[in-house]
């Protein structure tokens, strides 16, 4: 563990939350062919056995040894594929069957048990330990990999399958980054993987952990990033999980206004906890480790922060010095970032995070929580709000559009349009849209060009880039064969060349931080429902983002703006994209304003529900 050379030392560092290895001593080890260690943390057991169906044998249990500081330890003769619990004999006089924590493969569909695996070898990919700038473009696709796609009799595609299919279209896309939701064991499809029972343990669903890290690698070698949804702040009450291990608390805090998420139905973890520390800590580096992912997305990091999420007024108690921070918890993430940025350098952390918690992409050493990015969940929230308005009545929610640019720069952002806004009838992201049936792609396509204009990097969940209706089932696969239909195909040929365009144009992200890369043009002209600014390079070079999010056309609308020559680079309402083709014109050059000596403008002719692109060439 993490290197130590004794025992004594290793369990030291468990128990003292400095430990973030602890895959390599707890859970099953192989001794020599044939001969398996099993070791497991239940301190308030009264006795613990490995129950299991070893060597082809009916199920059999084998008295485990306590070794000291709660753990216990027994070598078994076993076989990879054989399946295991752990039977805890609780001082109280019952009896449980508990999955191991620390399995690096579980039996599920089949049962609740783990099976005896060897530890996955590590992958060879090595560009993983570059540093990455931040001025680099981050485009993401999220996929839910249980319904991405499925066949006709609605079985799941395998890990290999994903990777014979799902990797090339990533590629072929344009996407430079993909973001699985939690693929880390789960015991109900209906929670989306973020109901974990196995920190270690990809899902069987899928396939093996070979096949998970094959997967992996294929989107290593097509030059695609990997984060990974990861979900520290809760656990499900499943009886043979984490829920009460050792007939106690354990994994959770024992405090009645620490223990639960009232509103989920989970237990929280008891952050502070050496133990547990330990055990979350070496479940993300695990993941590193083994896999070479490039990043964790942290899902429900407002939840640990806040000892009062979730509750009503009054109903917890203040830490020490009597506000609702979760000290233990705030710590706890530090140390994470810290250790991950430490060990795995160019790793990418994400925080999903919906307060205005301070510095939470800030530096450790300025006392920030140390993360890369954090989501933009206001930027979301605020203009699929907008978006779902009538344009006769959008003037009355212009704000919307233009707040984010408040506190844009307060943090590194991802701008998200994620899995959570095209589910429980909120509607998918073309049917969002008011209007007649063409009027929802233009509005899909004009908050498309908005979103990628936008400071921030950018995640997009599967199935909005070929405008599917329904909302995301996690029980069937994405439409694709929407694209045997016109205005469907060409949404999708729209956002493969926005993908492309992003990438290869560094005013739309070299500079998402800060002013230096930002000005408005037009800001408020709510009647019109227009926006206009321009993004900056760090060379100097400029992008000017025109969004029409009006019903009607605006002819001769006129923008103030830079002297020069200006060259349409990029129209949502161009004929290839499934728009009408009003515009022509490709060069536009500046007129001087009347009754002024410095001031010039750009007249555009600006078709409704349209997103315009210019390059100032010269």
């Amino acid at each position: 563990m993490s290197g130590c050379n004794s025992q004594d030392f290793c369990l030291e560092n468990f128990h003292n939350g400095k430990e973030y290895k602890a895959y390599e001593f707890f859970g099953c080890h192989k001794v020599s062919d044939g001969l398996y260690v099993f070791r497991v943390y239940a301190p308030r057991a009264e006795s613990v056995s490995v129950y299991g169906n070893f060597n082809g044998s009916r199920d059999i249990a084998y008295a485990m040894q306590d070794i000291g500081g709660g753990c216990f330890e027994a070598q078994i003769r076993a076989n990879v594929g054989d399946t295991y619990k752990y039977m805890i004999a609780t001082r109280d006089k019952r009896v449980l069957f508990k999955a191991d924590p620390y399995a690096f493969k579980s039996d599920y569909p089949n049962s609740f048990s783990s099976v005896v695996y060897e530890l996955p070898e590590k992958s060879e990919y090595a560009p993983l330990f570059q540093a990455q700038p931040k001025d680099v473009p981050v485009n993401i696709y999220e996929v839910n990999l249980l319904s991405w796609k499925r066949h006709a009799d609605k079985s799941y595609f395998t890990y290999k399958e994903l990777e014979r299919e799902l990797v090339p279209y990533v590629k072929e896309m344009g996407y430079t980054h993909v973001e699985f939701m939690p693929v880390t064991e789960f015991p109900y499809d209906g929670s989306w993987g973020y109901q974990v029972t196995g920190y270690f343990s990809v899902t069987s669903r899928l396939g093996t952990p070979e096949d998970f890290k094959s997967l992996i690698d294929a989107f290593h070698n097509s030059g695609i990033k990997v984060i990974l949804d990861w979900v520290p702040a809760h656990f499900p009450k499943d009886d043979w999980g984490l829920y009460e291990f050792d007939g106690q608390p354990l994994y959770e805090c024992p405090l009645w206004d620490r223990m639960e998420h009232a509103g989920w139905g989970t237990r929280k973890f008891d952050f502070g906890r050496g133990e547990v520390d330990s055990f979350l800590l070496s479940a993300a580096y695990f993941l590193f480790d083994r896999y070479r992912i490039d990043g964790l997305r942290v899902d429900a990091v407002a939840s640990m922060l806040y000892l009062d999420y979730d509750r009503a007024d009054g109903d917890f108690t203040p830490n020490i010095y009597g506000d609702n921070r979760n000290l233990e918890a705030i710590e706890f993430i530090k140390k994470f970032n810290h250790i991950i940025k430490r060990d795995f350098v160019g790793a990418i952390t994400v925080a999903e995070e919906s307060t205005a918690y301070p510095r939470v992409t800030g530096k450790l050493e300025d006392d920030g929580l140390g993360f890369d990015y954090k989501w933009n969940m206001g930027w979301m929230n605020d203009v699929l709000f907008y978006c779902r308005q009538d344009p006769y009545y959008r003037n009355y929610h212009h704000n919307k559009l233009t707040f984010s640019l408040v506190y844009a720069f307060s943090e590194n952002y991802v701008l998200p349009l994620s899995h959570d806004e095209v589910v429980h009838v909120k509607g998918s992201i073309v049917n969002k849209m008011p209007g007649e049936y063409a009027d929802k792609f233009a509005g899909e396509r004009s908050l498309l060009g908005f979103m990628y204009a936008h400071p921030g990097k950018k995640l997009n969940f599967m199935g909005y880039e070929v405008a599917q209706f329904k909302e995301w089932n996690y029980q069937e696969g994405i439409e694709f064969f929407l694209t045997e239909y016109e205005l469907h195909s060409k949404m999708q040929a729209f956002v493969k060349t926005l993908n492309y365009f992003y990438r290869e144009c560094p005013p739309l992200y070299e500079i998402d931080d800060s002013w230096d890369g930002f000005k408005w043009l037009v800001v408020d002209d709510k009647y019109n429902n227009l926006l206009a600014f321009t993004r900056y390079s760090k060379s100097g070079k400029s992008i000017t983002a025109v969004i029409n999010f009006s019903g009607v056309d605006l002819n001769e609308y006129k923008i103030t703006t830079e002297s020069g020559r200006y060259r349409l680079v990029l129209n949502t309402d161009d004929k290839a994209f499934g728009g009408t083709g009003k515009i022509k014109k490709q060069i536009y050059l500046t007129k001087k304003q009347q009754g002024t000596a410095k001031e010039y403008y750009l007249s555009v002719n600006i078709p409704r529900l349209t997103c315009m692109y210019f390059i100032k060439e010269k």
